[in-house]
């Protein structure tokens, strides 16, 4: 659009030999026109950063019923600062005006001025909106065309945001399970899924959380729209603010283009926040401000977009204990915590176990071109008795690797993994299954003198192998001093 401007600011100032010529467009259907192009040939070439302007009704007036204008040094002084002051300082002291009118009514206006006095009469201005008709179908054309290409960058962003979850590997396609506790979480589901509240979805990872954001979006009336997922563990701190807001050209170093955040993706949309307890201090009182007022803006820019968005989240960690201890603002949990709905770990719904399996056999048996009909009784009972602390995640984990080891119609799978260790009474001193699992892990190692693998060792003990053995020893925090001393000690009284 610029360059159909400067090319026709040129043409004019060759035929008119005017020393300004000027275009402003409106913004949209409001008052408000915006400079386009400022242009003063021989003087101080052509400006930038020239404030918009808002016009008066009688302006807006004017230019609807397409009146053309020619001002004097005493007019001049009475336009719109913004506008005035450029052509004082150019010692502009006539101005010829003539609004730019499309198909659909006036679309901006188009100015000639002069540093002699009484340069244009009613022939000049005559003349003028001649041609400003027909610059008025260019830029009609051209904005158009701006609109189409910006409706195609939105819709390749969405398409770019759709195909990028398509791509990835989800939990499983659609939720499965007849238990009470599931059954709960869907009423809610049907409970809330068409109203705009926010929901906050609570759960421990690998329990299907993003399963249910999907499940809410697609039972809401904002269906047709974006659904745009954002794990915010997986962001850094530093870039939280850029995926979410987007970004200007130059906002920062590495910022070569344009970039629109995922909350303008989900307008009148879904977005999904998953793991919001990660997010920091200093991020917090942005997002409660989209919450609160449903604005915000780029990073780079200091223009507000109104977005209308739905949140839901998500978080395995427990919100209130972060409040009391600072690590989460109060304000931001109770715009949160509108709908609070708990997805309960697999541990509690043991009987959807079957019916899991059977599909990811299923389904997987597909995908590998394979033909698994028979799962023996003890896999499926091993499956069915082991707490699973990966929840839904590990049990897909386990049953892909069963497939990946079957040759047959038979599902032959690890079950050495999944053998229950039996722990004695008098060793089990925790009450939850993290702690009851360490104890075991614990005790097997001591009952080994602190031996790891081989015959008679730790990993022979509890049934598992020596990488799992390390992994949970890891991700439970047993050092060698938990079990070495004991051991030692042990070996001592016994002597």
């Amino acid at each position: 659009m610029c360059a159909l401007l400067c090319a026709a600011s040129k043409s004019i100032q060759a035929f008119f030999d005017n020393a300004f010529a000027g275009f402003w467009m409106f913004q949209g259907e409001s008052s408000r026109i915006e400079r386009i192009s400022l242009e003063f040939p021989r003087g101080s070439g052509c400006l930038d950063h020239i404030a918009n302007t808002v016009l008066t009704e009688d302006e807006v007036t004017k230019m609807r019923v397409r009146t053309t204008s020619i001002l004097g040094p005493s007019e001049i002084d009475h336009l719109p600062e913004a506008i005035a002051k450029p052509l004082r300082n150019n010692s502009i002291v006539s101005l010829v005006c003539v609004p730019l009118v499309g198909t659909k009514g006036p679309v901006g206006v188009i100015s000639l001025g002069s540093r002699e006095r009484e340069a244009f009469n009613q022939m000049d201005a005559d003349l003028l909106s001649q041609i400003a008709s027909q610059i008025s179908l260019a830029l009609e054309n051209a904005l158009v065309n701006r609109r189409i290409t910006f409706s195609s960058r939105r819709l390749e962003d969405e398409r770019h945001c759709l195909d990028s979850e398509l791509q990835a590997e989800y939990n499983f396609e659609g939720i499965v399970g007849k238990s009470a506790a599931i059954k709960h979480v869907l009423e809610q589901v049907a409970i809330v899924a068409q109203t705009d509240s926010t929901v906050l979805l609570i759960g421990e990872s690998g329990t299907g959380k993003e399963l249910v954001a999907r499940a809410l979006h697609n039972r809401s009336l904002r269906r047709s729209c974006t659904f745009v997922p954002l794990n915010c563990a997986s962001v850094p701190s530093g870039l939280l603010e850029s995926e979410l807001f987007g970004h200007e050209k130059g906002a920062f170093t590495g910022a070569l283009a344009q970039k629109r955040g995922r909350i303008e993706l989900a307008h009148e949309g879904t977005l999904f926040l998953d793991e919001i307890g990660d997010i920091g201090l200093e991020f917090q009182p942005k997002l409660l401000r989209v919450l609160q007022e449903r604005e915000f803006e780029r990073l780079g820019n200091n223009r507000t977009i109104k977005v209308d968005t739905r949140l839901i989240a998500a978080t395995h960690r427990d919100l209130t204990g972060m409040m009391s201890k600072g690590e989460f603002r109060d304000d931001l949990f109770y715009r949160l915590n509108v709908f609070p709905i708990h997805i309960p770990p697999l541990r509690e719904r043991k009987e959807d176990i079957p019916l899991l399996v059977h599909y990811f056999v299923t389904t997987l048996s597909q995908k590998m071109r394979k033909s698994i009909r028979i799962i023996p009784r003890d896999v499926m009972d091993a499956m069915t008795s082991f707490p699973w602390p990966g929840n839904v995640r590990e049990l897909q984990n386990f049953v892909e690797r069963s497939v990946i080891l079957s040759r047959g119609e038979t599902l032959a799978a690890p079950i050495s993994e999944l053998v229950r260790v039996l722990v004695p009474r008098e060793i089990v001193t925790g009450t939850t299954l993290h702690e009851i699992e360490r104890e075991a892990i614990l005790s097997g190692l001591r009952a080994a003198h602190g031996k790891l693998s081989g015959a008679g060792g730790a990993a022979e003990r509890l049934g598992l192998k020596r990488t799992t053995l390390q992994r949970k020893m890891q991700r439970l925090r047993i050092e060698k001093s938990d079990y070495i001393y004991r051991a030692r000690a042990g070996l001592a009284s016994a002597a």
